[in-house]
């Protein structure tokens, strides 16, 4: 990416949004942080993010229920799902809710790290995809127009 990735951690654990952006911003990530759900909505509001990364038990709202007001607010970011209550029930309700990821607490750096990599990387990918569908309709219909006269 050619600037710094915006990322948005969303724990109601003091500690961990504390530890989650030290590493991301020693890392070159623009990182901002929420405590609840309706902070995080709040800044998506008011702030451009590449990636959240939500906690699966907030105080005022289920994480799942959460994604899926994100992707209102910003329809193509990235979310990873962190979680202290592993099950298949859990995971399969985050994929459903639009998570692009699913993590484990405590989460090792090094695999955060990868995820978040991995998915920036798929969200430019897109991004590159969607502008040349975007320039080749445009050409085209350039093109189509001019041979009309």
């Amino acid at each position: 990416m050619s600037k710094a990735a915006r990322i948005l951690i969303i724990d109601d654990d003091k500690t961990i949004r504390q530890t989650l952006v030290l590493t991301l911003e020693d890392q070159g990530f623009v990182v901002d942080s929420a405590k609840d759900g309706k902070e995080a909505i709040a800044k998506s509001f008011a702030n451009f993010y590449n990636m959240a990364i939500v906690d699966w038990r907030l105080p005022d709202i289920d994480g799942t229920k959460l994604l899926g007001q994100l992707k209102e607010t910003t329809p193509k970011m990235m979310k990873i799902m962190l979680t202290g209550f592993p099950s298949m029930d859990n995971a399969i309700e985050a994929v459903n809710n639009s998570a692009d990821a699913f993590l484990v607490k405590p989460v090792h750096v090094e695999e955060l790290l990868k995820k978040i990599r991995e998915l920036l990387k798929k969200q430019e990918s897109e991004k590159e995809y969607n502008e040349e569908k975007i320039t080749s309709f445009i050409e085209t219909r350039v093109k189509m127009l001019t041979k009309k006269d």
